[in-house]
């Protein structure tokens, strides 16, 4: 099938777009910059710019589409343009017009669990589109009602997760024991598939969720044994909070849920007593443990690019020129890939998947690089090739950039291996942190791994262990964000389903 897609450059949306592609369909995306979207895939998916904000915007998306799987939405409001009505509820109509008009056979919906009974804006505004749907859609129509979906860059647990690695404090929301029942998204993405592969269910509403009902309290509790920090949980009134909440928005600070979060959080986000999860009694996906999905989140995270930090780029080089070395440049080079966690002390740097066991670097590899006081910060290998390693770091850290280890041979007999950083810090907080004691764990660390790569080549060199630091501006810090951007994409185009399929 052809299956018009909105919302898939999100969690949820990209999810499900893997999934049509490994069933063998083709996707048309939906997107005001769709030309750019499309590139995180090798093939299969097709540009449509345009957005359901206007019946304009809107107009010929789904000519030729057998299905539309409509994902797009907004958690929160910044009006006066991006409003629940303009967004949630008219654009859901208008985008069900443009499936009728087009003769689509399948209109699938993603609402929310506790849409029809829950109180916040949010949730009013999902029944409110739920309710268009009904009235616009073609009659092959299905909303499907999720509940709350982690995965990688999604709004709650991922930043959730940010704040487990990197604050010493966490507030919860009350007690913190209030219960919801999250879904792992590439089991909600699979189902999507499979809600717009099928002819059945049809007209109705099914809801979703994951195997186990948690709390923020019991989250906290288990992301603290995925990455061994141990933050204090400190309990908030309610009301307090959602003071809090609105102060910390207004200073542009992360905060791991927005007012209409809470109460929806208050009132309860899990599947009623006795009720069919359609996830499996429906699609028939077996869902993913939450254990076993956090673990895969605390590795899965999306990067971190260096223009989406904070403050100036910085560039950090650190190498030593080798002679006399016993081994060969792709010897040494072979001994940074597989013995990087050892090349510095403990105190230092701690690399491997967590909890913290080494392992070779491989492509798609992720890794822990543990700095003192300054919790874990996460890089994801992006690349091998020509006797360098890319890794970029991931989103929930302090730090946005990219490291890149290289070893070559300058001039014959001589072996040079450096170091070579571009970081920005990830927000106003880390802004201090990595600028004070930050600064100094990165050059001491780095500077370490020299060393000891030189001591273990066998050879010497003269001027030692040298290092540089410059501020790069205007198009330097341009050519370097350009290219990370393109590492990225290149990785995500080879590892998405097209391009495994084709053995890219």
């Amino acid at each position: 099938m052809k299956v018009l897609v909105t919302g898939g450059t999100g969690v949820v949306g990209k999810a499900a777009v893997d999934h049509l592609l490994k069933a063998g369909h083709t996707v048309r995306l939906l997107s005001r910059g769709a030309a750019d979207d499309v590139r995180q895939w090798a093939s299969g998916v097709e540009p449509h710019a345009g957005s359901v904000s206007s019946d304009e915007a809107v107009a010929g998306a789904a000519e030729g589409c057998d299905a539309v799987l409509h994902v797009a939405g907004i958690v929160a409001e910044s009006p006066p343009e991006v409003t629940f009505q303009a967004v949630n509820v008219d654009g859901t109509r208008r985008l069900a017009r443009e499936a009728r008009r087009a003769g689509v056979r399948r209109f699938v919906y993603v609402s929310s669990l506790g849409a029809d009974t829950g109180e916040s804006g949010y949730h009013r505004s999902k029944y409110q589109a739920e309710l268009a749907v009904r009235e616009e859609a073609p009659p092959g129509w299905l909303i499907v009602r999720p509940g709350n979906v982690y995965g990688p860059g999604d709004e709650v647990v991922s930043l959730l997760l940010k704040m487990v690695r990197t604050l010493p404090v966490i507030p919860l929301v009350g007690s913190g024991d209030h219960p919801f029942q999250p879904v792992w998204v590439d089991d909600l993405g699979l189902g999507l598939a499979r809600a717009v592969e099928r002819s059945e269910p049809v007209g109705t509403a099914v809801d979703l969720a994951g195997p186990e009902v948690t709390s923020m309290r019991e989250l906290i509790q288990l992301m603290s044994r995925i990455t061994q920090r141990s933050p204090v949980m400190v309990p908030v009134p309610e009301f307090l909070a959602k003071t809090g909440t609105q102060a910390m928005e207004t200073l542009g600070f992360d905060f791991p849920i927005n007012n209409d979060q809470i109460t929806m959080l208050l009132e309860g986000n899990v599947l009623p007593p006795g009720a069919s999860n359609a996830l499996t009694d429906v699609f028939g996906v077996t869902p993913t443990p939450l254990g076993e999905g956090l673990s895969k989140l605390a590795d899965a995270l999306p990067e971190a690019l260096p223009s989406e930090g904070t403050g100036s780029l910085h560039r950090q080089r650190y190498w030593a020129d080798i002679q006399g070395s016993r081994m060969t440049a792709d010897q040494v080079f072979e001994m940074v890939r597989t013995q990087l966690g050892s090349l510095a002390p403990d105190s230092l740097m701690k690399v491997g998947v967590e909890p913290g066991t080494e392992k070779p670097i491989e492509e798609g590899a992720t890794l822990t690089i543990s700095i003192p006081l300054r919790g874990h910060i996460q890089v994801r290998c992006e690349e091998i090739a020509d006797n360098t390693i890319t890794m970029v770091t991931l989103e929930g850290h302090p730090l946005s950039g990219a490291i890149r280890f290289d070893v070559r041979e300058p001039a014959p007999g001589i072996i040079r291996f450096e170091v070579r950083s571009f970081t920005r810090s990830s927000d106003l907080l880390d802004l201090v942190g990595m600028r004070t004691f930050g600064k100094v764990a990165q050059r001491a660390t780095w500077r370490s791994v020299v060393d000891s790569v030189l001591t273990r080549s066998g050879g010497h060199a003269p001027q030692g262990v040298q290092e540089e630091e410059t501020t790069l501006t205007g198009k330097d810090a341009e050519d370097v964000e350009n290219w990370v951007e393109e590492v990225v994409m290149r990785f995500r185009r080879e590892h998405s389903p097209q391009g495994a399929a084709d053995g890219q």
